[in-house]
């Protein structure tokens, strides 16, 4: 896997065509807390050759390589350091999209200009957003593990069973069907082993903004005048419906499509619908 050495860090991540073509639409796409850049594959072999998808693994916990120990991984910091890797890899004209995560949603308006002019496009599927950070139950579950001593270790170490991915009220609710066990297995399993890993992923979860700075930042996005897709699961546990609708009418040319029959993890639970959108929505 190539990996791109950044500020905070080496940054692992997957691309479908190497050194980029001129021709095809590029696309980066973005996953969640504790999860990899693997929640895309079904999305980006539907895309197959016509775009080229580039998905690093963030610092969000399920990371191979720890970041520097003065890292900034606080939410503002990972936007920025979105915006350091399109930059690394002199990606333009691309279609930002976030799953889950919605920090980089800062990179709009909290990048240099000549970052932001490099974001053509922005999709947002079903993902954090207004002051919904962490999000949901499962959001203030991990929370409250994070701010126990130890509670994060033991956390992670639970989730190697089976019952505890599907439980309601975590990560059951993440996805209407079960994620493979292996998929699972690489996403939870470096936060179990490596304390530095989690020392990464508590620099990010202790260190959210308050409800009102977290508005503030949502404001400001009204001034990103590009096209922006917003899909939304209308059967979310995480992420309120109405906040989809609150994103489309947020930004001037802002669009809302709602699926059916999938929870948070659109890109596991409607590969194929998601693409066929992100596909008319890229390649317009």
């Amino acid at each position: 896997m190539p990996e791109v050495t950044l500020s905070a860090g080496t940054l692992r991540y997957e691309d479908t065509a190497p050194g980029g073509d001129p021709g095809k639409p590029t696309l980066v796409l973005l996953h969640g807390v504790t999860i990899d850049s693997s929640v895309w594959s079904g999305v980006a072999a539907d895309l197959g050759d016509d775009f080229r998808c580039v998905m690093p693994t963030l610092p969000l916990g399920a990371h191979r390589v720890p970041m520097r120990a003065d890292a900034d991984l606080s939410l503002r910091g990972l936007a920025l350091l979105v915006g350091e890797f399109l930059e690394a890899l002199d990606l333009r004209d691309v279609t930002l999209v976030l799953n889950d995560w919605g920090g980089a949603q800062l990179l709009l308006t909290e990048g240099a200009p000549d970052v932001v002019a490099r974001i053509g496009k922005v999709a947002l599927v079903a993902c954090e957003a207004f002051d919904n950070y962490p999000p949901g139950l499962p959001g203030r579950l991990l929370t409250l593990a994070c701010r126990t001593p130890g509670g994060l270790a033991l956390m992670m170490r639970s989730l190697r069973y089976r019952a505890m991915r599907r439980a309601p009220g975590g990560w059951g609710w993440m996805s209407r069907r079960p994620v493979p066990d292996a998929m699972m297995d690489a996403w939870f399993t470096p936060a179990r082993v490596d304390p530095l890993i989690r020392r990464d992923f508590l620099a990010y979860a202790l260190n959210l903004p308050d409800r009102a700075e977290l508005l503030g930042y949502a404001e400001r996005m009204r001034s990103f005048e590009r096209p922006v897709l917003v899909v939304w699961a209308k059967e979310d546990r995480l992420m309120p419906r109405a906040h989809g609708a609150r994103l489309a009418e947020l930004f001037p040319d802002g669009r809302l499509v709602e699926l059916e029959d999938t929870y948070t993890l659109i890109p596991l639970d409607q590969p194929h619908r998601l693409a066929a959108l992100l596909r008319d929505f890229a390649g317009g």
